[in-house]
């Protein structure tokens, strides 16, 4: 947890300062008096008595006690400084603006952990280092420009960049998106985008906090602190929209399995994502875009009315919203003709509604006004520019006005950021967010619209037989279970597979070849991957054929036995699960067979799933159709599906051991699911990575 004299100190020392405000110290030290931090500041700089204005200390020793130190000198002397602050002055908030530390080479890392060390013996917390700082309604702790008047209505955001957030809040500032804070964590050597979440999370007011939070993140180091907190403001009522930028190495290592080779980093965090309600983005258009839409009133519906005096624009706008399944409803009847006589000829009403170049102010009040009461229109994208003819004041006025009193959300998109600059800005002062580019805007609007929480489920399993499950892994070393194991394991699960017999000598042949109903199939047991080296053979239908086929696969180099199962018909489904690092594991099903890894048709869910969730993911494969059947083919027992993908949540949230898990193929049909072939990869480790927090998702 943040300390609380990171957050709001009451004194600042700022290490490094200096009259130069094009360095950090510099700067930091111009930001904190011209954003009138309230509290006592002082200054440490060897060289320098009097630093803008200010007394300025030239030996640290000789500072009074103070709350928090922002630190701008060369690395080296970091740990000293610290040691100082954090031992005799007691001083409980650092942000390290310095670089050369763990981003640069060993030497640096080590110097970083001796800095947490100290900082964290002495009860504090620390920011970066190697960021830009903070900036929240008690001080401006940021070495950059620009520093933007905040509001408490705004976006709260957390980046991993300095960078980045300064892209964001310039571009942010153009666009008319405000803050209520910026944290920069840099290293995240003891403070990540996770704790800085949980500060929000814990410290959270419904009346007061802001209700929408922006992420920029390149490492998660703990994925379930950071679903635990993120869930839980989105429970309290705030939205959430990220970019994680990067993958991990090991999401990029050789898979040995069809769910290993599907299920990399970006699906992890994916499925982290939709499992916390986060909507995810792709860069910083994309992520202010969608945070000024938050940032609007709700919408009732996904039907949109679309207001310009550009065809273009609107054509663009309408093009990408009805891809997106955003409707544009035709508008028509009485109430629309008197709307269109309200307008210059030439105009259309029939949505998009286009009232031309020449279209006025109180022509685009008369329109939103007929929107306003339409039942047909849920929300209204309002496209208006300048060719420079004439002044619009009026125009974004009256728009202004009725952003304020319609109680439909109210999208402005204005395009000419040259010709009307100065009349976007005055909008952009009265508090009003104005996207510049249609699609852009459409894009992101989708993405919200058709943003949809997950249905949770508690960590409770409803697996029968947890003894005998963990009886059977704790036997086991890591690896690879043998086949037997694994069908156990599966059993004891709940999940249903084909009767198998094991034969390894000519008097388990001539037993099996007995008892057995044919056809059958054999797969020989030993090879890892038993297609690639011939070891399945099909449609055995009698005594020679078997024999014959159990000689030829025992000559396979590697093979140990074979196994002998029944010829179930029916179509070919996939089910598959995958942990990495200490991520929860994430279950993906699809059509099975080859079509897993050809045409990749996949979704993916982070344990626990709920049967809601397993039948939308089902229902959001293109194979749905398929599946429910078509053109006379029947169709499989999808509910049954849904249960088995559940079971084996269950399954993982009782061993979090099992590392890889391929139930490739299903044999399923309208009455029946079956398993024929599993692979189940342990991996002990992993159990250790498991918390409590992991059945606290719901």
């Amino acid at each position: 947890m943040l300390h609380s004299k990171l957050i709001q100190p009451e004194s600042i020392v700022v290490v490094g300062g200096s009259d130069n405000i094009h360095s950090p110290g510099g700067r930091v030290l111009k930001n904190l008096i011209h954003h009138n931090f309230p509290g006592r500041l002082f200054i440490v700089n060897p060289r320098q008595d009097i630093i803008q204005g200010m007394k300025s200390y030239t030996d640290i020793n000789d500072l009074p006690d103070v709350d928090l130190a922002i630190i701008a000198i060369a690395a080296k002397y970091v740990v000293e400084t610290v040691k100082v602050l954090a031992q005799q002055k007691n001083t409980k908030g650092f942000i390290i603006f310095s670089a050369g530390f763990s981003e640069k080479d060993e030497a640096g890392a080590k110097l970083e952990r001796e800095i947490v060390e100290l900082i964290t013996d002495a009860g504090g917390s620390l920011l970066g280092p190697n960021n830009i700082g903070l900036i929240n309604k008690n001080y401006a702790g940021v070495f950059t420009t620009p520093v933007p008047k905040l509001d408490e209505k705004g976006v709260e955001f957390i980046s991993g960049s300095g960078a980045t957030a300064v892209f964001v809040v310039e571009a942010a500032k153009s666009f008319g998106l405000r803050f209520s804070g910026i944290y920069t964590v840099g290293n995240s050597a003891q403070i990540g985008v996770e704790e800085i979440l949980e500060y929000l999370d814990e410290f959270f007011e419904k009346e007061t906090s802001s209700k929408v939070k922006l992420l920029y993140i390149e490492s998660i180091k703990d994925p379930l602190k950071f679903l635990k907190h993120t869930a839980s403001l989105i429970r309290k009522g705030c939205k959430i929209a990220a970019i994680k930028a990067g993958s991990s190495e090991a999401g990029n290592r050789a898979a040995s399995s069809h769910t290993g080779a599907i299920a990399n980093s970006d699906v992890f965090v994916d499925t982290l994502f939709e499992k916390a309600g986060i909507l995810r983005c792709y860069g910083r258009e994309e992520l202010i875009t969608v945070a000024g839409i938050l940032q609007q009133k709700e919408s009732e519906g996904k039907n949109i009315a679309i207001i310009t005096h550009a065809g273009g624009p609107a054509v663009m706008l309408t093009d990408v919203l009805s891809k997106n399944g955003l409707k544009i409803p035709r508008l028509e009847g009485r109430k629309s003709e008197i709307l269109l006589s309200k307008l210059f000829d030439g105009s259309s009403v029939s949505n998009p509604i286009d009232f031309l170049a020449t279209g006025n102010a109180q022509q685009l009040g008369d329109i939103i006004d007929y929107c306003e009461i339409s039942p047909e229109i849920d929300a209204m994208a309002v496209i208006f520019g300048s060719p420079g003819l004439t002044e619009v004041d009026d125009v974004y006025d009256v728009l202004d006005e009725k952003i304020t009193t319609s109680k439909k959300p109210i999208y402005a998109i204005l395009p000419s950021v040259v010709n009307v600059k100065t009349e976007i800005d005055d909008f952009i002062h009265k508090g009003n967010i104005a996207f510049h580019d249609e699609v852009l805007f459409g894009n992101a609007l989708a993405k919200v619209y058709n943003h949809k929480l997950v249905y949770q489920k508690t960590g409770n399993s409803d697996t029968r037989s947890p003894r005998e499950i963990r009886k059977l892994i704790e036997t086991l070393p890591n690896g690879y279970m043998p086949t037997a194991a694994a069908i156990s394991l599966l059993e004891y699960a709940g999940v249903k597979f084909a009767t198998p017999y094991y034969i390894k000598d000519e008097v388990e042949l001539k037993n099996v070849s007995k008892s057995v109903t044919y056809p059958v199939v054999l797969k020989v047991e030993g090879p890892l991957h038993k297609s690639d080296v011939g070891g399945v053979l099909l449609n055995i239908s009698n005594v020679g054929d078997l024999t014959e086929a159990f000689h030829k696969l025992m000559q396979i180099e590697g093979a140990t036995s074979v196994l002998v199962q029944p010829m179930i018909k029916g179509m070919e489904l996939f089910i598959g699960a995958k942990k990495e690092t200490n991520f929860p594991h994430v279950i993906l099903c699809g059509l099975g067979g080859i079509f897993v890894e050809v045409l990749k048709d996949i979704k993916a869910s982070m344990i626990p799933v709920s049967y809601e969730t397993a039948l939308s993911m089902i229902k959001d494969l293109k194979a749905a159709p398929i599946l429910k059947g078509i053109r006379g083919q029947s169709g499989i027992n999808i509910p049954l599906f849904a249960e088995t993908i559940v079971k084996i949540s269950d399954l993982l949230m009782m061993v979090p051991e099992i590392a890889e898990l391929d139930l490739n193929p299903l044999m399923a049909t309208e009455k029946d699911l079956i398993a024929v072939d599993v692979r189940i990869r342990l991996e002990k480790s992993f159990k250790k990575l498991q918390t409590s927090a992991t059945f606290h998702l719901g």
